[in-house]
């Protein structure tokens, strides 16, 4: 199973046990909003605290060993509005060690095409 697949599997399952197995100790995720640096612990506590953003369309658009670049819908348990995230990890022992994200907002009545 891709690392990306994997994330995207226990984030949505809310496996706080399984996502600490893929996210380097040493992690490092920059998100796209606050200009604020996250660690592990960090990216735990979202999916511990009960109000884990719910994604869909998860798209892998490129995977290797050292890197990954994901594409998806995101949808906040804060009501503010759903984005379009695009997503760059960087990996180190099959690990995410890096993740950066950019988003564009989408309004409420956004629809993917073909939909």
């Amino acid at each position: 199973m891709s690392i990306i697949t994997a994330y995207n599997t226990a984030w949505e399952n809310a496996d706080v046990d399984a996502l600490a197995k893929i996210i380097h100790d040493d992690c490092v995720f920059n998100p796209h909003v606050g200009g604020i640096t996250m660690n592990k612990s960090d990216i735990l506590g979202f999916v511990s605290g009960g109000s884990t953003p719910r994604s869909e369309h998860n798209r892998i658009l490129f995977e290797n060993d050292e890197v990954g670049v994901a594409h998806s819908i995101v949808h906040f348990a804060n009501d503010s509005d759903s984005e379009a995230v695009m997503s760059f990890m960087r990996f180190k022992d099959g690990q995410i060690i890096l993740m950066e994200t950019g988003a564009t907002p989408l309004s409420e009545d956004y629809q993917l095409v073909g939909q």
